[in-house]
């Protein structure tokens, strides 16, 4: 039993500050109580939990000297590396042991299989799970959780992310194995090999591992609904929804947007207004939906109806109903919501202060879309992007150059759609100058390899504004075929130049193409007509007849309004 003054100084390790630690320090080596194994052993574990390592290995290398080929010691420094890096030391440690002949045990193996999978070392790891059968470790819980960890990380690794965010598993065969192997299985492994499985589409070896599970809790549940849900299988959903013993706000939720994907609002609705308690998570989820298919209005209805109830905004909130208001252009109530975010304005985020400048630029106030972008305090790519577009689309095309030569002073770089805005911008104004500096600083300054579309905008930007021969030049040297709406592009800027030989030049790439695109080929016969050269205008809509191609004539609509009698 250990004295009563060990026993308080193992009682204040465990939450003493680092200044503290080192004055305990201090005093366990001025009485010899460091010479106390578990005092020892106490303080080296509490010195790795202040996010660094150093002090740590010197208390460790100072221990070594007095307890050998004690374990615990050496598991406190793979933990701590561990932790807190560099986790190629936990690596050399757990090799030392091997080297002193000290055996690891089942707290040794999960934090060294959690830095082969931080550093990416899979080979390395697939060795020690060999060696962990050899010893009998994956009888142990923790190792073979671990190990479980250690392959379904390592697929994710490999296989990357799927478009939803979600992790991609090619093949699950090792984790599987372990985890059938294993002694106990706690339902929160159960539902986590599931998911897998859902997120790898694996639907039916996930309904079998579900119906396999001898205990279930919520989340198991849940993730089936959802998964279900997702797949747009409401048959099976309702059904699992039915047989659910207890049902929680996740599950309604689930079933509510489950019915809204499927295209039943109605429903939706029902299922909504039946929940016996509602989230702001159930709220979004059906103004989602009212969004998703053009139902606007109702959209701003339910939101309303949010805030005649108290429900506690967050900002998915805002930014669905803010892109309802863009959609139906009103100004009004997107105002009113400007005026709701200016209580927590200083921390708006940038997804909300996104949405925010869309909605007024959409309601045609960029100049109030403008105010917002200057006044946020936290602006990402997307936001600078949604500025330069706004500005140029509203015809201030050098107030958007302007906000694209402030991104590189700001330390935002710039990517492929910033490109795209800013020589669409140049394009809207005729800033051929501008133009070409951005285009070329694309790959030089920012490492952007600038694309088909890129190239078809700088060549749009020269034809259009009297470049012709550097257009061509251009299309010509680009490392893309040129596609029709380059070459139309290219046409256009014949036209305006006049330059019928250049365009017949154009015209021998567009029937390499094969297109079958009207456009160009009027356009070429009105070239020529309008040089008198009626022949070749009509050479050139025979050209379009043998090809069956033909171009739909515009119409106008005029409505008969009845205003009826004063």
């Amino acid at each position: 039993m250990p004295a009563p003054l060990e026993f308080k100084i193992l009682t204040v390790l465990s939450s003493c500050t680092f200044e503290q630690l080192k004055q305990i320090h201090a005093f366990t080596i001025t009485t010899s109580l460091s010479k106390s194994f578990p005092i020892s052993s106490k303080f080296l574990r509490r010195s790795t939990e202040f996010g660094g390592m150093d002090y740590s290995e010197v208390v460790f290398f100072q221990m070594d000297h007095m307890f050998p080929s004690q374990i615990l010691l050496w598991n406190s420094m793979i933990r701590g590396y561990a932790y807190n890096g560099p986790y190629e030391k936990c690596i050399q440690v757990f090799d030392e042991m091997s080297l002193r002949g000290l055996k690891p045990n089942n707290y040794t193996y999960p934090y060294v299989l959690e830095s082969y999978c931080i550093i990416g070392n899979y080979k390395h790891g697939q060795r020690l799970h060999g060696q962990i059968l050899k010893l009998g470790f994956e009888v142990s819980f923790s190792v073979a959780n671990s190990l479980v960890d250690f392959y379904l990380r390592k697929e994710s690794r490999c296989c990357g992310n799927v478009g939803d965010g979600s992790l991609e598993y090619e093949n699950l065969s090792d984790a599987q194995k372990v985890f059938d192997g294993m002694v106990t299985k706690p339902v929160e492994l159960w539902n986590r090999m599931i998911s897998v499985f859902v997120n790898k589409g694996r639907i039916s070896d996930a309904r079998v591992m579900f119906e396999d599970m001898p205990e279930r809790d919520i989340v198991s549940w849940n993730v089936m609904v959802s998964c279900f849900a997702r797949v747009g299988d409401l048959k099976t959903a309702r059904d699992l929804f039915d047989r659910m013993p207890e049902k929680n706000i996740v599950s309604r939720t689930t079933m509510v947007g489950a019915y809204a994907s499927s295209g039943d609002l109605a429903k939706a609705r029902r299922y909504f207004e039946k929940m016996p308690e509602r989230n702001v998570v159930s709220w979004n989820s059906m103004i989602t939906c009212y969004v998703r298919y053009g139902k606007y209005k109702a959209a701003l209805d339910m939101f309303l109806q949010m805030y005649s109830e108290n429900v506690s905004f967050d900002a998915f909130t805002f930014v669905l109903v803010l892109s309802a208001c863009s959609q139906l252009g009103d100004l009004e109530f997107g105002k009113w919501i400007h005026i709701f975010l200016m209580k927590d304005w200083f921390q708006l985020g940038a997804t909300v202060g996104t949405a925010l400048i869309k909605m007024y630029a959409k309601c045609g106030d960029v100049h109030m879309a403008l105010k917002v972008f200057i006044k946020m305090s936290q602006k990402d790519v997307f936001c600078w992007n949604v500025m330069i577009e706004s500005l140029a689309v509203h015809g201030r095309s050098e107030d958007a150059i302007t906000i694209f030569n402030m991104m590189g002073k700001r330390g935002v770089k710039p990517n492929e759609f910033t490109f795209s805005n800013a020589l669409f911008a140049c394009n809207h104004g005729g800033l051929v100058e501008e133009g070409r500096r951005i285009f070329h600083c694309m790959k030089k300054t920012f490492g952007v390899n600038p694309t088909l579309k890129h190239y078809g905008s700088l060549i749009d930007l020269l034809g259009r504004y009297g470049q012709l021969g550097e257009a061509y030049l251009v299309m010509r040297e680009m490392p893309f075929k040129p596609d029709i709406a380059i070459l139309g592009a290219l046409l256009g800027g014949c036209r305006v130049s006049n330059d019928l030989k250049l365009a017949n030049k154009v015209m021998q790439h567009v029937e390499e193409l094969k297109s079958n695109e009207p456009g160009v080929y009027v356009l070429l016969s009105n070239m020529y007509a309008s040089t008198g050269q009626w022949r070749d205008a009509a050479s050139t809509r025979e050209n379009m007849e043998r090809k069956r191609i033909s171009k739909n004539a515009g119409c106008s609509i005029v409505l008969e309004v009845n205003h009826g009698e004063d």
